[in-house]
């Protein structure tokens, strides 16, 4: 972490609230997240299978012992020379991503687990050290600037004081000295058992603190991230709102604010819960979605899976429809999705992933107008298909119908997105009705994004109604062009 670099960034609360986020974010309103790692290797639960193998009362800790033996034996490091990643082609990949409509990629730089997929000079134990021994994060980069997208990164890392502690409780490699500097501190941490139990784990101020030598580390690594790859945006997991953290946080905040002005590129922070101050950075919810539209720019970060962010043996998909559903919501709330994809550990995307993937793809490109660069309109919809809001809520709902409507506005435009087929070849929009406090104006014109010449409708007291071409093809969404007259 440089000291030489200045600007208009102090690190105080009050400083970073002048920030304000980048015109290209407002815009992109979708960005692909990439859980990839040595937990790929075992391919077992998730992406906290490096946690859970040491917890006694975990099925992955029966796995493991049963699959690799145990844990004094065969630890997570041993995954290592087995995550050869000889397959990645980060070429195919940003193309894949470009295909997609994705306007910003976010690998995870570094996860829970201590084990950087980049060059770090702060440790041995990296992938481009160690494993596949390849700059992951820097190719990537390159790959996703060279198709015209934006790249971002996560890191992780404030969570691996303590990820790794299970291991402490039995003979296991964690209590190794040689193997310290991956396994990290590994602090017990009293009553901390997951993310859903009662005790510390929902503190704010975690005992004991993470201290000052873990910390400036944190600083450093982080920074280090920034320094090389100069990613516009990013993400951190929840645990950066540990009070130990708030002075480092504000500290790397204005750094990398004032990095962003140097580079004269946009950059942003995600966050959950409250770290930060909601004007200091982007808010960011996990797996869920918000009920009303937000007066600030938000988004969410969900998988294409629902039980896992990594790559797993047996992986529960959702939709293409459901999650084009889900970006209409979103964006029309004020906010963007960020999809995550979980690679294979040589480097290959699952084929049920880029089919996914191409089927967004191609729903934007023929409604992508009604999603990029617009903004939130006066109400965000209207429908019977209940959001729950909050973080982890991504499935608890059916998937939107036709009678669910998203609004999107761009200059004089009000876009309509219909989140489902119609069943008798008509969408209704109760909201702009004749003489509506909503739009109280004349409609000149309705289209239909995709089909061309206008669309059939009428607007009566109860609603305007637009008949769909006849033959049409069913989609996943439609999207309605309405323009005021003269």
């Amino acid at each position: 972490m440089s000291q030489a670099v200045t600007g208009p960034f102090e690190p105080t609360w009050e400083s970073l609230k002048t920030y304000e986020v980048p015109e290209w974010y407002l815009d992109a309103k979708f960005g692909i997240f990439i859980h990839w790692g040595l937990y790929a290797v075992p391919a077992f639960g998730n992406e906290w299978y490096p946690r859970n193998m040491y917890l006694k009362d975990r099925p992955e800790f029966e796995h493991h012992v049963k699959t690799w033996g145990p844990q004094s034996e065969f630890g997570y490091k041993d995954f290592i020379p087995m995550f050869k990643a000889e397959k990645y082609d980060p070429a195919a990949w940003a193309a894949l991503f470009k295909r997609s409509g994705a306007k910003y990629v976010m690998p995870v730089a570094e996860h829970h687990d201590g084990f950087p997929m980049y060059d770090s000079a702060l440790t041995e134990w990296c992938a481009a050290k160690m494993g596949p021994k390849r700059d992951l994060i820097g190719d990537l980069a390159d790959a996703v600037r060279a198709e015209g997208l934006v790249f971002s990164a996560s890191s992780h890392r404030a969570e691996h004081w303590w990820f790794m502690n299970g291991g402490r409780a039995f003979d296991s490699d964690v209590n190794d000295p040689r193997y310290a500097d991956f396994y990290g501190p590994a602090t017990v941490i009293p009553n901390s058992e997951g993310p859903h139990s009662d005790g510390a784990w929902h503190s704010q101020d975690w005992r004991p603190r993470p201290d000052a030598k873990f910390l400036e580390d944190w600083l450093a690594r982080t920074c280090e991230i920034v320094d090389k790859y100069r990613p516009q945006v990013l993400w951190f997991d929840w645990w950066i709102e540990q009070a130990a953290l708030e002075p480092y946080m504000q500290r790397f905040a204005a750094y990398y604010y004032n990095r962003g002005v140097e580079w004269g590129l946009g950059v942003a922070i995600n966050y959950k819960y409250d770290p930060f101050p909601t004007d200091a950075a982007v808010f960011d919810i996990e797996r869920g979605q918000a009920t009303e539209r937000l007066p600030y720019f938000w988004q969410t970060d969900t998988s294409i899976s629902k039980n896992s962010w990594g790559y797993v043996a047996e992986q529960d998909y959702k939709t293409a429809k459901d999650i084009i559903g889900d970006l209409a919501d979103i964006v029309s709330k004020n906010g963007c999705l960020l999809l995550n994809i979980g690679p294979r550990p040589d480097g290959t995307i699952p084929e049920p992933e880029i089919a996914i993937l191409e089927e967004i793809g191609a729903w934007l490109a023929v409604n992508g107008e009604a999603i990029y660069g617009t903004r939130p309109w006066t109400i965000y919809g209207e429908g019977p298909t209940q959001v729950v809001g909050g973080a982890f809520h991504d499935t608890a709902r059916t998937g939107f119908t036709a009678q669910d409507i998203r609004f999107t506005t761009k200059g004089d435009a009000l876009y309509a997105l219909a989140l489902g087929h119609p069943e008798h070849g008509r969408i209704e929009i109760n909201s702009l009705a004749e003489g509506s406090a909503h739009y109280p104006g004349a409609l000149a014109t309705v289209e239909l994004l995709g089909a061309p010449g206008a669309a059939a409708w009428s607007r009566t007291p109860a609603g305007l109604t637009v008949t769909l071409p006849a033959g049409l093809t069913p989609a996943p969404a439609y999207a309605l062009k309405i323009t005021p007259a003269a």
